[in-house]
């Protein structure tokens, strides 16, 4: 956890407790851009999981990321409890992006008078403002992020994009340790989600054998549990580089920032080259570009939109997953802008 110290302010102290998901937590920016366009000196601190801490940084409207140190799906009450007495006194107002019962414990804890969320698994103590999820309005994630931020549920307030920041020293540094001194095209061929959010790796080679072919360096972006998948993309290819587990969020953040396009599942890496402005090749299996679309207008989606789509499930529950298999990679490598 960041420092706690006492920060003269004349705006409203808001608490955001973020989402888990490297792609939420993208989007959640938008929430926090709304808000500062309603109260400019508003000042916004949130609470996420130690990974986001990085992240959170390149997102100039967070003053500080406060880092809740407990496992994935863990309740971890006697820790929510200590960090919500910790920040007695801090805050105006707790937003709940999250609609589970232990998110809301932490604001509760700490006393903070206004506790907005979503109802759901009946936070009726800990929410002061339980808000109807209204899934027709609210038909994007982001849009619900942004809804809780504002003072009446569903308004229509456009949407602003996400932008991560990038430290172009970094970003250098990363170029220069890695041997890219060409064009890039980035790829990510993972999802946490599952497999039936996953285009086939051999459709992720031919497009690198064909971006090769123009010229241009291709990265394989993804964690520890990618690195087979980017050496199945990038074997025998000159030109193919797998970072996979070799890379930090922030790195991936500034090495996106560098690339030209990149071809992502929908995933969070796909909401990062988004955000960083990065052109996106979004490709969509059993998820919907209706729900999580990449916040860029310099997008091209990539969706079968079959009639058993979106299932979103982790796996095929038909055993053929053709909202990928059917999904040629001509497409994509059709779309891919060369100047």
């Amino acid at each position: 956890m960041s420092d706690l110290s006492p920060r003269s302010t004349t705006g409203e102290r808001i608490l955001v407790v973020g989402p888990s998901w490297v792609g939420d937590m993208v989007m959640a920016q938008s929430l926090f851009i709304t808000l500062k366009n309603h109260d400019p000196d508003c000042v916004i601190d949130v609470m996420g999981p130690k990974w986001s801490a990085p992240m959170l940084e390149r997102m100039p409207q967070v003053r500080r990321a406060i880092v809740l140190e407990t496992g994935h799906g863990q309740t971890g009450l006697r820790t929510r409890w200590r960090l919500g007495r910790s920040l007695k006194g801090e805050y105006d107002r707790a937003i709940v992006l999250p609609r589970s019962l232990k998110s809301a414990l932490v604001p509760f804890f700490a006393g903070i008078p206004r506790r907005v969320g979503f109802t759901g698994e009946q936070r009726y103590v800990l929410l002061t403002e339980r808000r109807r999820l209204d899934k027709a309005v609210l038909d994007q994630t982001v849009k619900r992020f942004v809804a809780l931020g504002l003072p009446v549920e569903g308004t229509s307030d456009a949407i602003p994009e996400p932008h991560l920041q990038v430290d172009a020293a970094r970003q250098q540094a990363l170029r220069e340790a890695h041997g890219l001194n060409q064009a890039l095209i980035a790829m990510m061929p993972g999802a946490e989600y599952g497999p039936a959010k996953q285009w086939p790796l051999a459709y992720f080679r031919q497009v690198a054998e064909a971006m090769i072919e123009r010229g241009y360096q291709v990265i394989v972006l993804g964690g520890p549990r990618d690195v087979d998948a980017g050496e199945e993309i990038g074997q025998d290819l000159e030109g193919v580089i797998n970072l996979c587990g070799q890379t930090t969020l922030t790195d991936a953040v500034d090495l996106l920032g560098a690339c030209e396009q990149a071809v992502s599942n929908d995933s969070g890496l796909m909401h990062v080259a988004a955000a960083v402005g990065t052109h996106v090749q979004a490709i969509y299996g059993s998820s919907t570009p209706n729900y999580t679309p990449p916040l860029t207008q310099a997008r091209d989606i990539h969706w079968l939109n079959l009639s058993c789509s979106p299932c979103f499930e982790r796996t095929c529950p038909l055993g053929h997953t053709r909202c990928l298999n059917d999904l040629a990679p001509s497409q994509v490598i059709e779309t891919l802008t060369v100047d």
